[in-house]
């Protein structure tokens, strides 16, 4: 495969066809794509059981009163007890964890990052926690591709953090002039 055809700093956007009800309606954020694997975190699907508060508490790192009560998303159905932050591109963890995206994101799975995101300095600028991440063996997201149950466009920090989480996959959409009205759930090849 071309390396510009990667989709690293993508989003992925699920279309009705995909058939996988962890993947419904959702935005993933590409972080790492090539011949070998993808890897990106699900932007709009929170954890509804889980707030940042209660997993700093749980790592004994203070948590600013402000975000006590921020929902935590469901990164992917890979590794789900493990976090990434995902952050503005302002931060950097200094073991050289971040993995950066054109469009201003980060994204760093280290308890540093989290320790960054609890302090009330400005760095990161944004953030927000997932658990787990979404994940691809060689081929696979292409294949996914090729079965059109994906749309692509660049990322953004507003999307990412300026738009709610119900809006994100409409919100996505909307950027490639799709009106999510018009979509079905068979998928076909032109």
């Amino acid at each position: 495969m071309d390396p510009a055809a990667y989709l690293s700093g993508q989003l992925l956007i699920a279309l009705p066809a995909i058939g996988d009800p962890r993947f419904e309606r959702a935005v993933t954020l590409v972080f790492a794509h090539d011949a070998d694997h993808a890897m990106g975190l699900v932007l709009n699907h929170p954890l509804r059981v889980l707030t940042l508060g209660e997993v700093l508490d749980q790592l004994s790192i203070p948590c600013p009163e402000a975000r006590r009560t921020e929902g935590v998303l469901l990164g992917g159905p890979v590794q789900t007890e493990r976090g990434f932050v995902l952050h503005s591109d302002d931060f950097h963890a200094s073991d050289g964890a971040t993995l950066r995206a054109p469009g201003g994101l980060a994204c760093t799975p280290t308890r540093e990052a989290l320790a960054a995101m609890s302090r009330d300095d400005g760095t990161p600028r944004r953030s927000r926690l997932a658990l787990g991440y979404a994940g691809w063996g060689p081929g696979q997201l292409e294949q996914e591709l090729r079965q059109n149950v994906w749309l692509t466009c660049p990322a953004d920090e507003a999307i990412v953090f300026d738009t709610p989480l119900e809006q994100i996959w409409t919100a996505a959409l909307g950027r490639l002039g799709v009106d999510p009205s018009f979509l079905t759930a068979d998928a076909g090849q032109a």
